[in-house]
């Protein structure tokens, strides 16, 4: 049993030995790290506000201790995996445990990512193209901030986002303006989401166990969030400020303007100090520089 009193449904001994007898190692280039622990997951799903008929979209399920969870409660599981062993191992144990609320599961062999800036046009083509959809996955580590941001910039983006990664990662997502962890991902997520920082992780509930602290973090779309067209303006222009992050604005500002002298002028108008560094910006003045028509992506 586990601790909330429901029954254990991922049977891990069953897996250890499917996994030796398929000689099985977990991938350290995939960012292969399985969290095992079924309270966390039931958990995490819960936090994320799951519930029976919710379309979700898990990236990197893994051995599926968190597919099953989201099963439980009674969504459509769209499952992405990379590593074609695993997946046919995940399928098994999904037939095997069943889906006792009405869960339905698909899934996609692939990378998720068709580059760093796009979702793979198989992914894409099974999204759901109107009504509310969830990103609930343990994100691998290294292509959690682009999956994000990728997906906060979609035509039908995701209306919730709760996903376990490395806690640095947690951190920026959700730092608030001009603190040490502000960077460019805060930004481009914060202006389309309310962010919300999780539990955080221990390396003891994983297998491997990985060298750092991992971190949940939910993310819910803002009522105003900008357009597509808008959000992707935006992006461009917090790109290339923190491209340069640690110059003045005047400097940065002027050369994307083409235009030092203009540049100053505007930052004036907005009672922004030439020196200032695009780090110490808060989303308010990011959000009027991006709204000037003399800013062009």
């Amino acid at each position: 049993m586990t601790d909330d009193g429901s029954t254990r449904r991922v049977p891990w001994n069953k897996l250890k030995e499917r996994l030796r007898a398929a000689g099985f190692h977990p991938s350290r280039r995939l960012g292969q790290n399985f969290l095992l622990d079924e309270n966390l997951t039931r958990a995490m799903v819960r936090d994320a506000g799951i519930a029976a008929g919710d379309f979700v979209l898990e990236i990197g399920p893994g051995l599926g201790f968190l597919t099953l969870p989201l099963l439980d409660v009674g969504a459509h599981v769209l499952a992405v995996e990379i590593d074609g062993r695993l997946l046919e191992l995940l399928r098994e144990t999904v037939q095997e445990e069943g889906r006792p609320d009405g869960g339905t599961f698909d899934s996609l062999h692939l990378d998720c990512l068709a580059g760093k800036h796009d979702l793979a046009p198989e992914v894409l083509q099974a999204l759901p193209k109107e009504g509310p959809w969830h990103l609930v996955s343990n994100l691998p580590y290294s292509v959690s901030a682009p999956v994000l941001a990728v997906l906060a910039g979609l035509e039908h983006p995701p209306a919730s986002m709760s996903v376990l990664v490395q806690l640095e990662v947690a951190e920026r997502i959700c730092a608030a303006p001009c603190s040490g962890a502000w960077g460019p991902i805060s930004a481009k997520l914060q202006a389309s989401y309310e962010v919300e920082r999780g539990r955080t992780v221990g390396p003891g509930m994983f297998w491997p166990r990985p060298k750092v602290d991992s971190g949940i973090a939910h993310l819910r779309r803002l009522p105003e969030a900008p357009s597509r067209a808008a959000w992707h303006h935006f992006s461009a222009m917090v790109s290339a400020l923190f491209s340069r992050r640690r110059q003045g604005l005047g400097r940065v500002w002027g050369d994307m303007l083409g235009d030092r002298d203009l540049a100053r002028q505007i930052l004036e108008e907005l009672g922004i100090d030439p020196k200032t560094r695009a780090e110490s910006l808060p989303m308010s003045q990011l959000n009027s520089l991006a709204e000037r028509p003399e800013w062009t992506a």
